[in-house]
């Protein structure tokens, strides 16, 4: 997955990787070349004498470090931009493809998950292409130049290279073997910790409401501390290795000094080649351990770009019609033919045989009892969902047929669960019209019966909203949002139990006010609460997603006992009456 990922991504950036790959190759052979000018300065001009040698060749080094320096320092450059923009790149196209997601992906993957994956995991793949550049790519050309170079100095000293690098590389095998199921469990672990604190963080209201603070400390702790095991057992690991491969040094430094010190008495070796060979030994060891870290930020990096594939592998279940149909008639009818939907592995499907009809300058109404499937039957108009079988027509056109655009101006939803964004009550409002006046934005306002408080607000239109219009009542948050729908004036208005956090002055005025905007709209709500769709022209009744009747409150009140139990649970038998 780890090679997939990065050949798709890194594919535009090949001269820039070709550019990079020449400076390390230049800097590390400037780097190779250094201790044999060291050597021959020893052996020439400091045993002979010769300080006009010494000169010339510390001259020539002096050169050398440069070209070295200017080519490590644009290789460094080079690199990082490059993994900067891959990193950018894979962010962007992970987003793109969550954005893409219907509710049921959203389910699957989580959203502490998917932002997780947007972030972390992106980062730990983006980190190991950039210390590839710095670090990677002159690591194999410093161990094979150092070899080479060694064995020009000196060939029966270099048979100890046949013990040392193997040892090392064996000795890294096997830590490194036990760190990737560790840190994909570190990944798992952290996706736990976003769930968590998300959920505390959201559900502070509550938490406080319940007194029950010590118990999602407790909570968070245990998540806390389960991360804490995973990434102790990485870091005794790490902390293994580094002992290791220093033992491992120290060890053939002193075999090369013991042996090269035996050579030069018995006259097979120079002094100068001694250092010389000590110095391509550090190299070849030095580049041992720089592919070992690389090969320590390996199995993180698979583990986290098999997560990232998993995203962008996942195709959408809403999926955009190939030849959509550019424009509807735009009168706003909508029609529901024996739709069913069913949840991936489920046994029963949640709607089925729904077959439903909404006309232009009615209201219809959806009840049912909880888990009855009335936010599932108003999901499938906007393609939140799409039905397993059967079809949703608007004007006469399937949705899976129409172009999204088209299908989102037709339409006008107010979730069950009403979100506004940060910014400002103006922006809130322009986001399903960014085109709208002021003068637009006050009367949606005034009909959503949120005119009132926003213009006690400092700013008035310009007044600033938190994220999840967290400094806003429920209440006004769910006039906020209703009054964005009316600014785009769809043909079709859904609302999802939209009204429930309304007192009932303010839901009999708000209703009212809606009725004469949208008289010319289809217009379907969804509500648990009898007095906000008994004046509707047709009333859904769902149970176990059928439907099982169909009429006005007063036909329904005496042919239907599933409708006549929910409005008596609510009201009087004089008050269904009257």
């Amino acid at each position: 997955m780890l090679i997939r990922l990065l050949r798709t991504y890194l594919r535009p950036y090949r001269p820039t990787i070709t550019l990079i790959v020449l400076l390390q190759l230049v800097q590390t052979l400037a780097t190779l070349y250094l201790p044999t000018l060291n050597a021959d300065i020893i052996d020439t001009g400091v045993v002979q004498g010769d300080t006009g040698y010494i000169l010339r060749t510390g001259a020539i080094m002096i050169a050398v470090t440069l070209v070295q320096v200017i080519c490590s320092g644009g290789a460094v450059y080079f690199g990082a931009r490059t993994a900067m923009g891959l990193g950018r790149d894979v962010r962007k196209e992970v987003f793109h493809r969550v954005m893409s997601f219907s509710a049921r992906e959203m389910g699957k993957f989580g959203t502490p998950s998917l932002i997780t994956r947007t972030t972390n995991d992106v980062q730990q793949v983006q980190m190991l292409v950039l210390m590839t550049f710095t670090l990677m790519v002159s690591a194999p050309i410093m161990c094979v130049g150092g070899i080479i170079l060694a064995l020009n100095q000196d060939v029966p000293l270099s048979s100890l290279l046949l013990v040392i690098v193997p040892v090392l590389g064996v000795l890294m095998g096997l830590i490194i073997s036990r760190m990737r199921p560790l840190f994909r469990l570190m990944q798992v672990r952290i996706d736990q910790i976003n769930r968590v604190l998300r959920e505390q963080i959201t559900g502070v209201r509550v938490i406080r409401a319940f007194v029950r603070d010590t118990h999602e400390r407790e909570r968070f702790g245990s998540a806390n501390n389960q991360l804490f095991d995973v990434s102790r057992g990485v870091g005794r690991l790490m902390a293994l290795m580094f002992p290791a491969v220093m033992l491992v040094v120290n060890v053939s430094s002193v075999a090369v000094l013991w042996f090269g010190g035996h050579r030069i008495d018995s006259g097979h070796m120079e002094i100068g080649a001694l250092t010389a060979f000590l110095s391509y030994l550090m190299q070849i060891l030095m580049s041992v351990m720089m592919a070992t870290f690389m090969f320590m930020m390996v199995p993180r990096a698979e583990v986290c770009a098999e997560r990232i594939e998993e995203v962008l592998d996942t195709d959408s279940s809403v999926v955009p019609p190939a030849n959509p149909v550019p424009s509807a008639r735009r009168h706003g009818e909508l029609e529901l033919r024996d739709v069913e939907f069913r949840y991936p592995g489920a046994e029963q499907p949640v709607l089925r045989g729904i077959n439903l009809s909404a006309q232009p300058g009615e209201v219809t109404a959806v009840i049912g009892s909880t888990g009855s499937g009335k936010t599932t039957l108003i999901n499938l108009v906007p393609r939140l969902f799409d039905a397993t079988a059967g079809s949703v027509l608007v004007d006469g056109v399937d949705v899976r047929e129409l172009e999204p655009k088209v299908l989102a101006s037709a339409v006008g939803f107010v979730p069950q669960r009403p979100y506004l964004f940060s910014g400002t009550v103006a922006s809130n409002l322009r986001y399903g019209n960014p085109d709208a006046t002021d003068d637009e934005l006050w009367h949606a306002l005034e009909i959503a019966q949120a005119r009132g408080f926003v213009e006690q607000m400092p700013d008035g239109l310009d007044a600033p909203i938190a994220q999840g219009g967290t400094n806003v009542s429920g209440g006004q948050r769910q006039r906020l949002a209703i009054a964005r729908a009316l600014v785009s004036r769809p043909d079709i208005y859904l609302f999802d139990d939209s009204f429930s956090a309304l007192d009932y002055a303010t839901d009999a005025a708000l209703r009212a006010a809606l009725a004469r905007e949208t008289a010319r709209a289809t217009v379907v709500i969804v509500a648990q609460r009898v007095s906000t769709i008994r004046n509707a022209n047709r009333i859904i009744v769902l149970d176990e997603g059928r439907v099982v009747g169909t009429g006005t409150h007063d036909e329904l009140m005496s042919t239907d006992e599933t409708y006549r139990e929910i409005v008596l649970s609510q009201l009087t038998e004089q008050e269904a009456a009257a």
